[in-house]
């Protein structure tokens, strides 16, 4: 496959990878050998939310939201209204009992929310002057409100009626919220996750209390997320992975990703050579019921929620940190980096325990490091039972700023976004050819001139 360069892309001294990086032209496991750059915004591109199975948003620092079709590559809708950069992002669905209509969420740093119909690209609700900025939202669609977090937790109705409010304490404020069962919510507050209760009266108003403060992690919490109806997981920046009991609120599973020797530690660990302590950092989590990728640093770690272990990982994934993750199936995944690649990966089978795992294609992924020796490990991969390693399937090389995230379309596609200010749409090459091919054909058809 070709790697696109765009925007003068440059090897930056010790970020150029070496030859043995190098997962060459062939790649016959990655079908993006096609994409489209998609101009529009003016700053840095943070933000991508699927609002069906053709249009996406995007929102980044420059205050736009901009409405996208993802077959073509046309920009459908322009959403200007905010004043400085966009902070959160998502869709919000509500059933009217005829139809179920999805508009835009929006929140930004000029400490106000809006709500937009991308159809026609109206504002259709605002509010400005809040308090604080919000830095995250969740849409509870089954009561048909929302929740807004950052230096408060805030309960909106659909017509963004303020329903109840509650101050936090912490000075980072709320960096992330998921829903659990038994009308709670789970609010991420620097070191600590707070669960809160919603009760909605006979009159429908609705109240908020705290009900429990789970204090268990070391550092800043920075991913949080739903895993199926009964847990839910949190990542910090000391590189925890906690796995919690969605409605005891009980930790199910601790994994500590140790970059140095402790003196005593009971929980069980990866312990690898020493980096960065920044390297070491949880920044994204995902989940397919099953398994949860965790994005450490410049690495991927696989945790199996039924072994409650880690089944696989690769601790130099990029050549800096990951800053987005999907799970494509059981085997399969993918990552994007600061460092302006997106990457696609395979679960295999380790190669024979005799031979240590440091050594081979693997063990020479030192990424910014070629001049410095690497440690040995603390563990062998190979020491861990029933461990697996992550091969590199897919390079897709066309930003030349970090890749913020990625949403994807099935076989409609993959769309990234990044601080270079594009966004690119990759779609599979061959069946590309195919759908132009056929309606050429069906055009040639129409004219008669078969």
């Amino acid at each position: 496959m070709l790697r696109w360069i765009l925007g003068g892309r440059e090897a930056q001294g010790s970020l150029e990878k070496s030859s043995v990086l190098c997962i060459g032209e062939e790649q016959p496991k990655n079908w993006f050998t096609e994409l489209q750059v998609l101009k529009g915004h003016f700053d840095i591109v943070r933000f991508l939310v699927q609002i069906d199975d053709f249009r996406c948003a995007s929102a980044g620092d420059d205050g736009l939201v901009l409405v996208w079709n993802v077959e073509t590559g046309e920009r459908l809708q322009e959403l200007r209204g905010h004043s400085q950069q966009i902070t959160a992002m998502t869709t919000f669905s509500c059933d009217d009992g005829d139809t179920t209509h999805t508009s835009l969420l929006t929140a930004s740093s000029d400490r106000s929310l809006s709500l937009w119909d991308p159809d026609t690209g109206n504002r259709v609700q605002t509010i400005s002057d809040l308090q604080s900025s919000v830095k995250c939202l969740l849409v509870l669609e089954r009561l048909c409100v929302f929740v807004s977090g950052g230096g408060e937790l805030c309960v909106w109705n659909k017509d963004f009626q303020l329903q109840c409010h509650r101050p936090n304490h912490s000075d980072t404020g709320i960096t992330a919220l998921i829903e659990l069962p038994k009308n709670c919510i789970a609010a991420a507050m620097d070191k600590e996750i707070v669960i809160y209760r919603l009760t909605v009266s006979t009159d429908t108003s609705i109240s908020v209390a705290e009900v429990r403060c789970l204090s268990d992690h070391q550092d800043r919490i920075r991913a949080l997320i739903n895993v199926n109806d009964g847990l839910f997981a949190s990542g910090s920046h000391a590189g925890e992975l906690i796995l919690w009991d969605a409605i005891e609120w009980n930790i199910m599973a601790y994994e500590h990703i140790l970059w140095e020797e402790s003196q005593a530690c009971t929980q069980a660990e990866i312990r690898l050579a020493a980096p960065k302590p920044s390297e070491m950092s949880i920044q994204h989590l995902t989940t397919n019921g099953r398994h949860i990728l965790a994005a450490v640093g410049s690495g991927l770690y696989v945790f199996s929620v039924l072994t409650k272990t880690v089944v696989a990982y690769r601790k130099a994934a990029h050549d800096s940190n990951v800053l987005h993750t999907m799970l494509l199936s059981d085997s399969e995944l993918m990552s994007c980096s600061e460092d302006g690649s997106v990457r696609m990966w395979e679960i295999q089978d380790l190669p024979l325990s005799a031979e240590p795992a440091s050594s081979g294609f693997f063990g020479m992924w030192t990424f910014g490091r070629a001049n410095k020796p690497s440690a040995p490990p603390l563990k062998k991969v190979v020491d861990v039972p029933n461990i697996r390693m992550l091969e590199l399937t897919g390079d897709l090389i066309g930003h030349s700023g970090a890749v913020q995230m990625f949403v994807s379309f099935r076989e409609n596609g993959l769309v990234t976004c990044s601080t270079d200010h594009l966004l690119i749409l990759w779609k599979n090459g061959e069946r590309q050819s195919q759908l132009r091919s056929l309606a050429l054909f069906q055009k040639l058809e129409e004219n008669e001139e078969l």
